[in-house]
């Protein structure tokens, strides 16, 4: 048996139906030329032969007696994979806009404790004649860079795939029925070790708080550095975006070509990252300002921090998070996307300082239906709706493979991420980087954003308008928008002068 730390532990125990704790991704597959097989059963029996190569593959849960300490990793003996890798097919006529609103279902449901907590759906049907595979996994299994191993797992670098050593056979040990007396005593080892490993970061966790308060500002990134890219707001304003969200997801998805993005970055002295949180600001900007709901004060974005060592690849999570103003309330775009440097940099900045003493496995004595219990509270009562919100969208920004990958021999075309959203932020745009391609995943509650497609064109009218800037300046120095390669069924783009209809206000969910 393996046990969950405190942080893994954690989106278990504040998973609710409205609030599914998983993550996943959409890719559309490029059949090999000619192919006439059965597509499903081929990647399932891919799949059988490399379980063996992640643990997320082959373990599952157990619980403590009387849920007084985090659960347990262990292995499963049966895997059943007709259950874990599902086959779906489309209705005519099998449009881009049917695939998204199908992962947005799928996206809603929870995955069965009971099993190893990962499903892989084959989805064909689509009018080009591609296929698709939607993959989801329980965030307490894994988290960004651990994910990517998985990937690693399934993927090839070539479309004949490599040579996988089977696994070794082992003596099945039925170990998901472990006596409640060794579970019991497991618990309060491992509780015993927690305390101990805690009670050794405190000395520094201590100088970390000291060196904070005594502390001075930042120095200034540029002459041009204004006040207001040091302040920090220690509360977002709140928008539609900040509230109760319920089990429906809307899910849609965007491309940018790296090549245009780190051009973009070259051009303004700012880093990828940079125009990445720019472009997101501004879309945000614009689509909040069409509907008059655009706050006074900046929007604020919770982002993920890893806190995982060069190289450990380790599946659990090992994540922290900062919030960074998006400076909406510039309507300057490159002002803007500086501004958003500065706040950024001030950010890192404070997060440094305590990066290397944030505890991964905090203990807690009856965690479990502790936690359960205040998320049920949390989640019934509406509070969202009512407490103001410490950020109004989650963006992340996950750096992936450089060069095309292939899945049960078929060529990967995107790698699109679909996140989660929470109770307070009912919107998640992260953003994944694959074969020239930055791939953005926008995952929301539907009721609190029905009109997701609106603000991905949105985002691509901003990317339009940088890239501008910089043709201006320099225009043989970028290529055009258009001329991004494949994939055209996954990327919808904005059509120049598209009215969005006036918003409908969802209501309190």
């Amino acid at each position: 048996m393996k046990h969950l730390s405190g942080m893994d532990s954690t989106f278990l125990h504040i998973e609710t139906p409205e609030m599914p704790m998983h993550v996943g991704s959409l890719h559309v597959l490029d059949l090999p030329e000619g192919y006439a097989g059965d597509f499903y059963e081929d990647a399932k029996a891919h799949i059988a032969g490399r379980l063996h190569l992640a643990d997320v593959f082959t373990r599952k849960l157990a619980q403590i007696p009387f849920d007084l300490s985090n659960p347990v990793w262990v292995d499963d003996d049966d895997v059943d994979l007709d259950y874990h890798v599902r086959h779906i097919t489309l209705p005519k006529p099998g449009t881009n806009r049917q695939l998204q609103q199908y992962v947005a279902r799928l996206h809603s449901s929870l995955l069965d404790r009971s099993r190893p907590l990962w499903e892989y759906f084959i989805i064909d049907g689509l009018r080009s004649g591609q296929v698709a595979l939607y993959a989801k996994t329980h965030h307490s299994a894994i988290d960004g860079a651990s994910g990517l191993a998985m990937g690693r797992a399934i993927f090839d670098l070539e479309p004949t795939g490599r040579v996988v050593k089977p696994s070794r056979q082992r003596e099945r040990r039925h170990g998901y029925q472990l006596g409640m007396a060794e579970l019991a005593a497991a618990a309060l080892r491992n509780s015993a070790q927690q305390y101990l490993t805690l009670a050794k970061m405190v000395p520094d966790m201590v100088r970390a708080m000291a060196g904070l308060a005594s502390a001075q500002p930042e120095a200034q990134e540029d002459a041009g550095e204004t006040p207001r890219a040091r302040s920090f707001n220690m509360l977002a304003p709140r928008t539609s975006l900040n509230v109760s969200i319920t089990n429906q997801r809307s899910f849609a998805g965007r491309t940018i070509p790296v090549a245009e993005t780190k051009q973009i970055a070259r051009h303004f002295g700012v880093t990828l990252n940079d125009v990445v949180m720019a472009t997101v600001a501004g879309a945000l900007r614009s689509i909040l300002t069409d509907y008059n709901e655009l706050p006074d004060k900046p929007l604020i974005a919770g982002v993920p921090v890893s806190l995982r060592e060069a190289g450990d690849e380790t599946a659990n999570n090992q994540v922290s998070g900062m919030l960074v103003s998006l400076c909406t309330d510039i309507a300057d775009p490159v002002e803007r996307m500086r501004q958003i440097r500065s706040a950024s940099g001030a950010a890192k900045a404070r997060m440094s300082r305590f990066k290397d003493v944030i505890p991964d496995d905090i203990p807690m004595f009856a965690a479990p239906w502790l936690m359960s219990g205040m998320a049920s509270l949390y989640s019934r009562s509406g509070l969202a709706n009512m407490v103001p919100p410490l950020a109004n969208v989650a963006i992340s920004n996950v750096p992936g493979a450089p060069v095309p990958l292939y899945f049960a021999g078929a060529r990967m075309t995107c790698y699109y991420p679909v996140s989660m959203v929470t109770h307070g932020v009912a919107l998640n745009i992260t953003v994944h980087s694959y074969n020239g391609r930055m791939d953005y995943g926008f995952i929301a509650c539907r009721r609190a954003l029905p009109d997701l497609n609106d603000l991905g064109d949105c985002l691509l009218a901003e990317h339009r308008l940088l890239l501008g800037l910089v043709q201006q300046a320099a225009p043989a120095a970028v290529p055009a928008l258009a001329a991004l390669e494949a994939v055209p069924e996954v990327m919808v783009k904005a059509k120049a002068g598209a009215k969005r209809p006036a918003r409908v206000s969802p209501g309190t969910p």
